[in-house]
């Protein structure tokens, strides 16, 4: 196998990750953007380890160090003048024209102004006489002075997330805005409220505890960073070529074996990823090549890899880093939300490895020669000491020690092993470069955070959570008791005006999910959707922790949802291929991250941690006919089974999948009753194949 080649991954990340795809800057700005991103990191490790200063500062240094990376290094409007230096003028410095240094001033003064501000202030300067109570005294009625930063502070906000993220999310937080002040003039009468003053507004969205310095920007700049942080440096020191390399010893040999490595590595390296494009990128720059070497389709290799490395972003532990702001919202142990998480995850990945299998089957391809098969011992010699970081990080987790100083260990032990590691060593050079990179990765993801911190003040403020919750389920009863005496005509049904109310209220969030997930960052899009469609699934008596990953599974699977599908588009670059035939090759493969979240809202008992749900009973029985009802939908994607499957069949297995994955033993009967005709349709046909290979060999 060839080896991971980290320059050329993250050349193919900024081309195709937009957070990453910078301007060109003059030599100074370029040293300066060096050395301050090393110095950001650095602030961010220490602090880590020895304690983050008092929220509001560190929040603000935080937001201040964000907002100056990203004013430097994203344009206006992305032209061909952004790619290259232009000369210098009155206007503009070694590229950065003086707008954007003004963006810059007004956002570092309104980040800081709240710590400046937080005691009173009472002073006399060249004859002016400033004052100002104690920001307390100030809550509720904010001064003259505060509404101003505020708004300031949100205009720069919304300009620094269009730059890095694009126009749709400013857009959402504009609607937003206009609901919360506008919010008397709302033609629908349950959304319709009093509406709020601007001086309120502000007072909500710009002082702490809710909006821009609530909990999203807290752990943004505590957890998510120092993760990001120390994904990057765990690679750069082997990492993620010792995943690679463990994953073919494990799958390399078996049919499709090059598929299988891609998603047994993609499944590894998600473990450190917060990004799905960086998973693509990694470990697809080696494994998507080598699957059309071995005959696989350029687009099924890339959707192949595209469906695998957005299954990282709900693999614990890190989960792309959402996992820590679920704990800050549902107040539970970080740890409660990794145990809950394992199940779903592997269902995901046993959908994929499975689905891939029989495609390989189908397209006759097999696994990789013997001699390009590592040997596990050398595998295990030459990269042992990579994975120390990692199981360093996971032990302080599990251990009760706070997120923040998990990653401090895990990022301190991953240098430490880097300088001291013969077989893979990096240079300072390498965790300077690695802590630029780390920064890059949090600059629109800190950006966002920070702005959609908007979008909870306002749920905060109006309760419009609780009436998007009672729209929905309002507008799924009516659906519901329309579709009643239509179904309730199939034998042996146990459906109920109840249960069809739930059902189609969770198609409904789901779909609603996945839209307005389009392009956003795992971090980000959790946040907004806890936000916003949660309470909907909580009004439907859905446990909290099974609705927070119910709205977190389907925003990432808007990742490799066409026709907005950043994974797939990735996946497609490296393969050459069709995107949109990709993306569809990357949905398919991950069916099983579409159907696994309807399964732990109906039986959360798959996800272990909840007591009063949980039985071993209940936990067998969900999870085993979960696992093979997505095996059955697995022959349907890929059309295989003991032989190639007719169209009819395919519909049969389908039915038969999705009658075992729901809940209740009738089901099970109408799965069974469904795959018995492709059960012996296979057989006979699979005999018949045989019977013909023998006589042709005869002959």
């Amino acid at each position: 196998m060839a080896e991971l080649d980290i320059k050329k991954a993250e050349e193919l990340e900024r081309q195709y990750d937009s957070g990453l795809n910078t301007r060109a800057i003059g030599p100074h700005l370029l040293t300066f953007s060096f050395g301050f991103s090393v110095l950001f990191a650095l602030y961010h490790y220490i602090t880590a380890g020895i304690g983050v200063p008092i929220d509001y500062w560190h929040m603000g240094f935080h937001m201040s160090g964000v907002i100056l990376l990203v004013f430097i290094g994203f344009p206006a409007f992305r032209t061909a003048s952004s790619n290259t230096v232009q000369p210098n003028t009155w206007w503009r410095y070694e590229n950065v024209p003086v707008w954007d240094l003004l963006f810059i001033i007004v956002g570092i003064a309104c980040s800081l102004y709240i710590g400046i501000t937080w005691f009173a202030i009472d002073f006399t300067f060249l004859g002016i006489h400033f004052q100002l109570a104690d920001q307390v005294m100030r809550q509720g009625n904010p001064a003259t002075i505060d509404i101003f930063f505020g708004t300031a502070l949100i205009a720069v906000l919304l300009e620094a997330v269009r730059r890095s993220l694009g126009i749709i999310v400013p857009i959402i937080i504009l609607v937003f805005t206009c609901y919360a002040i506008f919010g008397q003039y709302i033609p629908v009468q349950i959304l319709r409220h009093p509406g709020i003053s601007w001086a309120q507004y502000i007072n909500n969205m710009y002082f702490p505890a809710e909006g821009i310095y609530g909990v999203t920007l807290w752990i943004v700049s505590t957890v998510v960073f120092h993760f990001v942080l120390f994904g990057v440096l765990a690679q750069r020191m082997g990492l993620g070529q010792f995943f690679v390399d463990i994953a073919t010893v494990i799958a390399g040999r078996y049919t499709g074996g090059l598929a299988k490595v891609s998603v047994v590595s993609s499944a590894f390296f998600g473990m450190i990823s917060g990004s799905s494009i960086a998973n693509t990128v990694s470990t697809g720059s080696l494994t998507i090549p080598n699957m059309k070497r071995m005959g696989y389709p350029g687009h099924l290799a890339g959707g192949v890899e595209a469906a695998s490395s957005a299954g990282g972003q709900i693999t614990p532990p890190i989960m792309g880093a959402a996992a820590f702001v679920m704990a800050e919202f549902l107040e539970v142990p970080y740890t409660t939300i990794v145990i809950a998480a394992i199940v779903p995850a592997a269902m995901h990945y046993i959908a994929v490895l499975c689905i891939v299998h029989f495609q390989a089957r189908r397209l006759g391809l097999k696994g990789l020669p013997k001699d390009e098969i590592p040997k596990l011992w050398a595998v295990l010699k030459k990269g042992w000491p990579t994975s120390v970081p990692l199981l360093v990080l996971i032990y302080v987790l599990f251990s009760g020690y706070s997120p923040y100083m998990a990653a401090f260990w895990g990022i301190t032990s991953a240098l430490v092993v880097g300088f001291l590691n013969p077989m893979h060593k990096i240079t300072v050079r390498d965790v300077l470069e690695g802590c630029v990179m780390g920064v890059k990765y949090a600059l629109a993801v800190g950006a966002v955070c920070a702005a959609i911190g908007i979008v909870v003040g306002v749920v905060n403020s109006t309760g419009l959570g609780f009436r998007l919750g009672f729209m929905v389920t309002n507008s799924a009863q009516a659906i519901a008791e329309g579709l009643f005496p239509v179904l309730s005509l199939v034998p042996f049904s146990e459906f109920s005006i109840q249960s069809i109310t739930l059902f189609v209220s969770l198609v409904m969030i789901a779909i609603t999910c996945i839209l307005m997930g389009a392009g956003l960052p795992t971090t980000a899009l959790y946040i907004m959707l806890a936000t916003v469609a949660q309470p909907a699934l909580g009004k439907l008596g859905v446990p909290p922790l099974a609705s927070h990953l119910f709205v977190l599974y389907y925003g990432v699977i808007s990742e490799i949802t066409p026709p907005v599908c950043a994974s797939a588009y990735a996946a497609a670059g490296i393969a050459n291929a069709n995107p949109f035939r990709t993306g569809c090759s990357a949905f398919t493969l991950g069916i099983g991250k579409l159907i696994v979240p309807m399964v732990f809202v109906y039986s959360p008992a798959m996800l272990i941690v909840l007591p009063e749900y949980f039985t071993w009973s209940a936990f067998l029985t969900t999870s085993l006919t979960c696992g093979i009802g997505i095996i059955l939908l697995s022959f349907c994607v890929a059309g295989y089974f003991l032989a190639p499957l007719p169209a009819a069949f395919r519909v049969l297995c389908a039915l038969s999948g999705l009658f075992l994955v729901a809940p209740g033993y009738k089901s099970d009967l109408w799965s069974l009753a469904f795959f018995t005709p492709v059960l012996i349709q296979q057989v006979l046909l699979r005999k018949s194949m045989r019977d013909s290979e023998l006589s042709q060999a005869t002959t």
